[in-house]
């Protein structure tokens, strides 16, 4: 049995980051409208937080001023993109919720969509092997597959230059006078382009050799001063790496700059800080990275939580890391990313940095709705437990809307530290309100056969005997349960409380959380 004390006087000093509620959307490029006010109405139910709208790879060609971009990953074709209706959207839709876009750092941007690919005659718009390669701009389709055409589209045909400065007029556009009138606390959230570390991959119809690191981290700087400049309170958000291996590589290898050889993230780091030091400037608020996981294995997918913090997890899909560690350490597959860019941020820009950590696109390969569940709940967890501040998966799964709306509608809004035993199976995560007025405990059992018993010890002089509410996601099936508030899956029921102890089953591959009055601590 796992024994865990509940006491509210170890508040930590850590709050559970609203942004952890985060999700991506599509909505900006969407063509069915009607599909797109649902899913407000969910994100809306669901309690989301978040909202990123810059669509990845598709943000990176983005012309704001003509309202359309190019689509690395389908063709390079331009269809319409409108960031203006979105935002407009985003708040009388979500009141209250935050909107993460992007700047284009690439250079080029979308300028016609007269010479798309006719995808339509092809084949009727469907997927195929061929859909990355670039055909935009009269290029010929290769019919065996693969992502390079027989013959290349021409990318000036139907992209313009598009240098920083007009990227970064956005920001006047949307909040000057005269301007939209947008909610710059609403907006403050901005990645500086998408996974720039492999553009010679998603953007190679202008970009067949990686520039060099230094070379993006100029432009990088050109664009953080200058949206500095116009919305001192914007929260720039970079470099948003890849996968795994782009959080160590940049182009194939560590970073090279003339004396020693860097970690992609490190090197990230180590110039910013030296940028702020020279001009006096923040030009960083978030250190943000992506991940996509390829494993289908249950017993790995629970455990991915541990790749960010966890000092002692072998990572079986570590690969990049090594250009962390010495190839011969046999710990070399030990990741701990996020405590390692902790690390750096101290070491380069000192103790009192201020800079957060955000994981704004993460995706898995199962389909498994439990499976998925558990690694979404274990994630968010650890998230609120090590004050990371933004969370936004790319892929959507069944599971995870009844997830993130038991833990945005039910969790409070400060962790609480929690002694007791933590093993890799049980995870308990307690938060409580800033009133002191309510504890939040959630439970996962990550063992795919065992029922597990807890056991809360209440830490208090006198508590009474009495019964505390129980929400369980149960075993899930296939297809989407999650409707609404009162429309889903989540199951209610009431528990003792007796000597001051909640004895508690936790069924196989489950999440629930206990909701407790604090009268009972006093």
């Amino acid at each position: 049995m796992t024994e865990i004390i509940i006491d509210t006087d170890l508040v930590s000093s850590i709050p559970v980051s609203p942004f952890l509620y985060g999700m991506n959307s599509a909505f900006t490029y969407q063509r069915d409208r009607n599909a797109t006010r649902l899913e407000w109405e969910k994100a809306r139910e669901a309690g989301v937080r978040l909202m990123r709208l810059c669509a990845g790879n598709n943000g990176t060609k983005y012309n704001w001023q003509k309202k359309i971009s190019s689509h690395p990953d389908w063709y390079n074709n331009v269809y319409p993109d409108d960031w203006d209706t979105a935002a407009r959207a985003l708040e009388k839709e979500l009141p209250g919720v935050s909107g993460m876009w992007c700047f284009q750092l690439l250079g080029k941007a979308a300028s016609s969509s007269g010479y798309n690919f006719n995808d339509k005659g092809f084949n009727d718009e469907r997927w195929w092997e061929g859909v990355e390669q670039n055909l935009a701009g009269y290029g010929v389709p290769d019919m065996r597959g693969g992502n390079r055409a027989l013959r290349e589209g021409d990318p000036s045909l139907y992209l313009m230059d598009w240098p920083v400065d007009s990227s970064v007029a956005l920001l006047n556009h949307w909040f000057a006078t005269p301007g939209l009138g947008l909610d710059k606390q609403i907006h403050q959230y901005w990645n500086l382009d998408n996974e720039p570390d492999i553009w010679n991959v998603t953007h190679d119809d202008v970009m067949r050799e990686q520039l060099p690191a230094e070379q993006f981290m100029r432009i990088y700087f050109e664009a953080a001063k200058k949206a500095r400049e116009c919305f001192p309170a914007i929260k720039l958000v970079g470099p948003t790496a890849a996968n795994e291996w782009q959080w160590y590589a940049w182009n194939g290898s560590a970073v090279d700059d003339g004396e020693k050889k860097y970690p992609w993230l490190e090197y990230f780091i180590k110039r910013v800080a030296e940028e702020q030091n020279a001009t006096g400037l923040r030009l960083l608020d978030v250190l943000d990275i992506h991940f996509y996981p390829t494993t289908t294995l249950r017993e790995e997918l629970v455990q991915l939580h541990r790749v960010f913090f966890d000092r002692d997890y072998d990572y079986p899909g570590a690969s990049g890391v090594k250009f962390a560690n010495d190839d011969r350490d046999p710990g070399w597959a030990k990741e701990y990313i996020f405590g390692r860019c902790r690390q750096w941020l101290e070491k380069y820009m000192g103790a009192d940095h201020g800079v957060g950590l955000g994981l704004s696109e993460v995706g898995i390969a199962s389909d498994d709705p439990n499976a998925v569940a558990v690694w979404y709940a274990s994630l968010m967890g650890e998230f609120m437990k090590q004050g990371v501040e933004l969370l936004a998966p790319w892929t959507w799964k069944p599971g995870m809307w009844e997830v993130i709306h038991l833990f945005s509608r039910y969790n409070r809004e400060r962790y609480l530290s929690c002694p007791g035993t933590e093993d890799n199976d049980i995870a308990v995560h307690p938060t409580v309100d800033t009133s002191g007025t309510a504890v939040t405990i959630v439970l996962i059992n990550r063992n795919p056969h065992l029922v597990r018993e807890v056991s809360i010890h209440m830490k208090c002089p006198q508590c009474p005997d009495t019964q505390v509410e129980r929400l369980s996601i149960p075993h899930l099936p296939e297809k989407e349960t999650f409707i609404s508030r009162k429309n889903n899956a989540l199951v209610r029921e009431n528990i003792p409380v007796t000597n001051n102890k909640i004895l508690v089953e936790l069924a196989p591959m489950s999440v629930s959380a206990i909701l407790v009055s604090t009268c009972l601590f006093r």
